[in-house]
């Protein structure tokens, strides 16, 4: 009888597994973008001193964030189906002194980013891949990068897309420059 039992059971899991299965859709899903709360999206005034960590944007780790921030914001809004997600973190020099030290780390939900071309029609009023940005492999990733203008400051500015849907951009300042692959690299949505 106890023989009759363990078949008996042995046969159900699989019939079980079978019938119970995760739909196809389910299974193949990618992780959803990550966005800022309601709460977040309402109260971007107040600026952090000290500034957040890695963990400042909700579903973004910068794993390698180089040390002496003492301010950091919040950047976050919703418009046409788009949404940017981005923290700042800063020293308190001067914005035009060459000295100063920033970073900028933005997630753009954005639906028609598939490929790397695609950046360059990024819709977005600030941080754009405008003119002649440069293909290059940085962090082990293929990003597009360009040169920081009088919009962004002085550094350099690179994006990738992630995941279809999902853009990163990293925008550093001058004296980030050489960590930058770092930053890039450690990067985890």
């Amino acid at each position: 009888m106890r023989t009759k039992n363990v078949l008996a059971a042995l046969t159900a899991a699989p019939l079980a597994a079978a019938l119970i299965a995760v739909p196809a859709h389910a299974a193949t899903a990618a992780p959803a973008c990550p966005a800022p709360t309601k709460a977040e999206l309402k109260g971007q005034d107040d600026s952090d001193k000290p500034a957040k960590g890695t963990k400042a944007l909700r579903g973004v780790r910068v794993r390698h964030l180089p040390k002496g921030f003492t301010n950091g914001w919040l950047s976050a809004m919703k418009d046409n189906g788009i949404t940017e997600y981005g923290y700042t973190w800063s020293d308190n020099r001067d914005d035009i002194d060459l000295a100063h030290r920033s970073l900028w780390v933005r997630v753009v939900c954005w639906p028609k980013a598939t490929k790397l071309s695609h950046l360059k029609k990024l819709p977005v009023s600030g941080g754009t891949f405008a003119g002649n940005p440069r293909t290059v492999k940085l962090g082990g990733r293929t990003v597009l990068r360009k040169e920081g203008d009088g919009a962004l400051g002085h550094g350099r500015f690179v994006g990738w897309v992630e995941r279809p849907g999902v853009v990163v951009t990293v925008m550093a300042s001058q004296p980030l420059v050489p960590e930058l692959a770092a930053i890039v690299r450690g990067i985890k949505l």
